[in-house]
C-alpha cells in the first residue's frame, strides 16, 4: 500500500546487501531475471535481486501476476512481500507530508486508499510475506524486516511470534492468532501488576497455571505440519501472534516460551511484543 513503508524496506534491503530496483514497471521484471540469471552464470551466485513496485506503474495487478508467471516458468522461485497499514495510519502519513494518494484524483485521500485497497486485494492474499506497519515506527519496521532479509542461508522459514493486547487490535499481518485470556490475568496479583510476562516472576506464574503447558504443547504440534508444508511451498516467513487483554503480561510470557519450543535447525523464532509499554 502506498505510505506503508516500502522506501524503508527497500533501504533495509540494500542495507543487506540486495540489489534493489525501485518504482520497476512489472512488465520489466522478467528482463530484471535475465540479468540476473547471467551475473549469476558469471560467478555471483550470492546474488539477491528486489524489486519495489507500486501502483504508480499502472495497469498494475495483472502485468505483476504476468511478470511473476514469467519468471517462474524461467527457474526462478520470487517471493511476494506486501507492506500494509490500517486507513487510519495511511490517512495520518500522507497528511503529515502533504502528498496527495496517487488513485486519489479528484476526490478524497481516502478514498484513493480504498481504491488501491480494492486493486491489490488478490495480491496480498498471494503474498508469502504480509507486513502490517501501522503501528511501526521507521526504526521498529527496520527490525522487524532484518530477521526476515538480512540472513542469506540458513533457516529455511522464519516464525515472528508476535504479543499484543486485543484491546489495541489484533495484528493485520498475523497469519495465527491465540487467545491468552483463559489463564488467570497477572494484573490482579499486587505484586505482579507493574512486572511483565519477560520478567521471570511473571512468567513462572503464567506458565504453571492449569491449561498452559498442554496449550503450549498442542501449538508445538499444530505447526509441525504447518512449517513443513509451508517449507515445501517456498514460504520463508510467517507470523503467530499470541494475545491477552493489554498485552503486558500472559500474552508476553506465553509468545517468549513458544518461541523458543518452536525453534529448530530449519526454523528460526523471533519475538515481537507489540504492545508491551503501552499501559
Amino acid at each position: 500500500m502506498s505510505g506503508a513503508g516500502r522506501s524503508t524496506a527497500a533501504n533495509v534491503l540494500e542495507d543487506h546487501g540486495w540489489y534493489v530496483v525501485d518504482n520497476l514497471p512489472p512488465q520489466l521484471i522478467p528482463q530484471m531475471g535475465h540479468l540476473a540469471t547471467e551475473a549469476r552464470n558469471a560467478g555471483r551466485r550470492d546474488l539477491r535481486i528486489a524489486a519495489v513496485v507500486d501502483v504508480r506503474a499502472r495497469p498494475f495487478s495483472g502485468e505483476l501476476r504476468e511478470s511473476l508467471d514469467t519468471i517462474r516458468a524461467d527457474g526462478w522461485r520470487p517471493q511476494l512481500m506486501f507492506l500494509d497499514a490500517t486507513d487510519e495510519a495511511l490517512v495520518r502519513r500522507f497528511e503529515s507530508v502533504r502528498r496527495p494518494h496517487p488513485l486519489q484524483g479528484d476526490g478524497r485521500l481516502l478514498d484513493g486508499i480504498q481504491a488501491e485497497r480494492t486493486m491489490l486485494g488478490d495480491l496480498r492474499a498471494e503474498a508469502h510475506v504480509v507486513i502490517d506497519t501501522s503501528g511501526l515506527n521507521v526504526h521498529q519496521l527496520r527490525r522487524k524486516l532484518t530477521p526476515i532479509v538480512g540472513v542469506a542461508g540458513g533457516p529455511s522459514l522464519r516464525l515472528a511470534v508476535m504479543s499484543f493486547g486485543f484491546k489495541y487490535g489484533v495484528p493485520l499481518d498475523a497469519d495465527f492468532v491465540f487467545d491468552m485470556r483463559f489463564l488467570p490475568n497477572p494484573f490482579w496479583v499486587p505484586e505482579l501488576r507493574s512486572l511483565t510476562g519477560v520478567d521471570a516472576p511473571v512468567s513462572e506464574y503464567v506458565l504453571a497455571q492449569e491449561g498452559a503447558g498442554s496449550f503450549l504443547d498442542r501449538v508445538v504440534g499444530l505447526m509441525e505440519p504447518v512449517t513443513g508444508g509451508y517449507r515445501r511451498e517456498g514460504r520463508r516467513y510467517a507470523t503467530i501472534a499470541v494475545g491477552c487483554t493489554g498485552g503486558k503480561h500472559r500474552s508476553v510470557a506465553v509468545a517468549q516460551e513458544l518461541s523458543v519450543r518452536l525453534r529448530d535447525d530449519d526454523v528460526a523464532t523471533f519475538v515481537v511484543h507489540r504492545d508491551l509499554g503501552r499501559e
